[in-house]
């Protein structure tokens, strides 16, 4: 039986009856939790387990796990992570350090992950902020370079893989120049195409061989005056699938987010019309999840081709790890530098 081209969330720590009807008849092909799913590793371990019997197969369940301002698992029952940003702006002699700090900083959070059976990560952030951006990027970006953000998304990507969780990587083609929070409403980026190549889309490029990636709810007027990166046809196959070649499955950003207009039904359509290949709802609204659902279609042709690689990713067996001592040598690059 086909999957649901979609991800949903659900309202709380445990999955309601209603929602788990729902579940069972839509088969969306995963989901994602949030802070409000969130409670005790126990709880967290029951409710993976209960969204994956709903569709009876391997689904995947995600979370958005960077560090910083965006951590859904955080103490007392989880360590805090640093921000992007902290890894860019460690001290080092020696750009591979910061390299390796990233990398074991994705490994240990992948550790955490996988204990309680999420197994994809709505990360790294490959977004280049630009002058004047709005903050909704700000320090969740490694550097204000694409070759280093290139270099460090890598490293956590890598890191994430070896701990057996997927990354994503976002927000596609380039958040960083926007000046508004897409959260909040559309931003408009105006830069030349020559500028967006040799920037925004850089560290995508360099990364164009990850399983997953995650669309931006921009306009890029450039590229498509009228619509957003979700529902640009223009955006997903000129530069999405073409200039920067990457040929993994493309999520879109939460379609509940204000940035996108129309009724929820119509958002789902025209994001998977425009060529993404799952539609992403996180709210847990049931009556939105049921709109998405009937703009949604079953996961098929190249979309379930993409699935399935994505998945075929992972690691039959996690990297050799020493969580112990791996946090204490994480705490101790850096020290002085970054308060947990």
């Amino acid at each position: 039986m086909s999957r649901l081209a979609a991800i949903f969330g659900c309202a709380g720590p445990r999955l309601g009856a209603d929602e788990a009807a729902f579940f069972r008849d839509a088969r969306p092909w995963g989901f994602i939790l949030f802070k409000r799913n969130v409670e005790t590793p126990d709880q967290v371990r029951a409710l993976v387990e209960a969204l994956r019997e709903t569709v009876g197969a391997p689904a995947p369940v995600l979370i958005d796990q960077e560090g910083g301002r965006v951590q859904r698992l955080g103490p007392p029952h989880w360590p805090r992570y640093p921000p992007g940003r902290a890894y860019g702006e460690l001290p080092a002699n020696d750009p591979l350090i910061r390299r390796e700090v990233v990398r074991l900083g994705a490994r240990l959070m992948a550790h955490d992950l996988a204990e309680l059976g999420v197994n994809v990560d709505c990360a790294p952030v490959l977004d280049v902020p630009g002058p004047g951006a709005h903050d909704v990027i700000g320090d969740r970006a490694y550097a204000a370079d694409a070759e280093a953000v290139a270099v460090l998304g890598r490293a956590a990507a890598e890191g994430l893989i070896a701990g057996g969780v997927l990354p994503v990587i976002k927000h596609m083609p380039g958040h960083g120049r926007a000046q508004a929070d897409s959260h909040q409403r559309l931003p408009v980026v105006a830069a030349a195409m020559e500028a967006l190549e040799a920037t925004d889309f850089a560290p995508f490029r360099v990364n164009s061989d990850m399983p997953m990636g995650m669309t931006a709810h921009v306009v890029y007027t450039a590229l498509d005056p009228e619509r957003p990166a979700t529902c640009s046809p223009a955006v997903i196959r000129r530069v999405i699938r073409g200039a920067i070649g990457f040929d993994g499955l493309l999520m879109t950003d939460d379609l509940s987010m204000k940035a996108l207009s129309g009724g929820f039904e119509a958002r789902a359509q025209a994001a998977l019309a425009a060529g993404c290949d799952v539609a992403l709802h996180c709210n847990g609204s049931m009556a939105e999840m049921k709109a998405v659902a009937a703009g949604a279609r079953p996961l098929a042709g190249a979309a379930a081709r993409r699935a399935k690689a994505a998945l075929g990713r992972l690691a039959k067996a996690r990297e050799p790890f020493d969580v112990t001592a791996a946090r204490a040598r994480f705490a101790a690059a850096f020290e002085g530098r970054w308060a947990a």
